[in-house]
């Protein structure tokens, strides 16, 4: 599955999800609010590094639609009628991992700015909690990407593979 995230101006993006199981997906916009580090890259690489089986990234490369529409009108009007997701049920292996996937986001994000000098101090909730040693191995990540997203001029895209 290839995932594509498009640069927006001020810190909005696209994203397009290109799969092979599943019905086509219509592009949707991301939730921006980050110069460096898309939300949704975020999770990409979280879920990624982490091994998270059945995250976002993970039910939508098995055919779940997530918070996609589908591309083709037909199937968007059989999915408005039936908004609930598809392909990969809902269960308490699909719910862990996408509370994994939330935790893990919302550690590594500011562990990252304190070491880039985008923040002076951890929040609370992360300095008050032991960092579970997968941390280090996705800001490395972050570090890979952080970059290359800050001066990709607006228009321009970035792609990931699962």
């Amino acid at each position: 599955m290839r995932v594509v995230f498009t640069k927006g101006p001020g810190t909005s993006y696209d994203i397009a999800v290109h799969r092979d199981t599943g019905v086509a997906l219509a592009p949707r916009n991301g939730p921006g609010g980050h110069p460096y580090l898309p939300h949704d890259l975020v999770h990409f690489l979280v879920e990624k590094e982490a091994g998270i089986e059945f995250g976002v990234y993970g039910r939508l490369a098995a055919g779940d639609n997530g918070l996609f529409w589908p591309a083709d009108p037909a199937e968007r009007a059989k999915a408005g009628r039936h908004r609930k997701s598809t392909g990969v049920k809902t269960s308490p292996r699909t719910r862990s991992d996408m509370a994994r996937s939330e935790e893990l986001a919302g550690i590594a994000v500011p562990v990252w700015e304190v070491r880039h000098h985008h923040a002076r101090a951890l929040p609370a909730y992360v300095t008050a909690r032991e960092i579970p040693p997968v941390i280090d191995r996705i800001v490395s990540r972050f570090d890979d990407y952080a970059e290359r997203w800050h001066t990709l001029p607006v228009g321009d895209s970035l792609t990931v593979q699962w």
